[in-house]
């Protein structure tokens, strides 16, 4: 939902450190899989009890997350690279949710539920991914990513400070969850709504 507002204020800085970081001889896949790695020892982190440390790994995550897509943008972003993006996203952010219910079993049907609601967001604008060259109308700054994301309520933002929520917070885990599930499938259901209607106009297949 606050991705757009927040990318204009946000991308210049990660451009300039893209520079920077281009000048070192990195590459972008580089940083996606760098990032990678650290979000996986945030959840291993989170599931010895660490959530503090869980934390900061996650957000060093995020940061690298910014600059493969920045540095990336510096010359041509390319098709193998946004893949890796997405897929290592989805991991991580349910992977965090994951290792919470293993740090503590008893939230681990809210924690099913969040990941529930992950399937249905994700699904939802990937789905409508493989029709976004016919769909220029629907997409979202389409020109800055190197793959199609349909906007929503729970977006990029929303969902890393959820996470950041539930790491600073571990007590408050079932009623973050829950309310960031629900806004989950409201998002979901807006996605739906607004694919069907377009795959549906007239021209456009069934």
């Amino acid at each position: 939902m606050l991705d757009n507002a927040l990318r204009p204020k946000i991308d210049p800085w990660l451009m300039q450190a893209a520079v920077f970081l281009k000048g070192l001889g990195l590459t972008p896949n580089q940083l996606t899989v760098v990032g990678f790695v650290i979000g996986l020892a945030a959840m291993v982190a989170i599931m010895f009890g660490s959530f503090l440390l869980g934390l900061l790994l996650f957000l060093t995550n995020r940061l690298l997350d910014g600059l493969d897509g920045a540095l990336a943008r510096l010359g041509k972003p390319s098709q193998a690279g946004a893949y890796l993006d997405i897929v290592f996203d989805f991991i991580i952010y349910s992977g965090i949710v994951f290792a919470c219910a293993v740090e503590r079993p008893e939230v681990g049907l809210v924690a099913a539920f969040t990941i529930f609601s992950f399937i249905g967001t994700g699904s939802s604008f990937l789905a409508m991914a493989i029709f976004a060259n016919d769909a220029p109308t629907v997409s979202n700054d389409q020109n800055t990513k190197g793959f199609y994301y349909l906007a929503g309520l729970t977006e990029g933002f929303e969902t890393m400070l959820f996470i950041a929520l539930i790491l600073m917070f571990p007590s408050g885990f079932q009623v973050f969850a829950l309310v960031f599930g629900i806004l989950c499938w409201i998002t979901t259901a807006q996605r739906i709504r607004l694919s069907y209607r377009y795959l549906s106009e007239p021209g456009r297949g069934r």
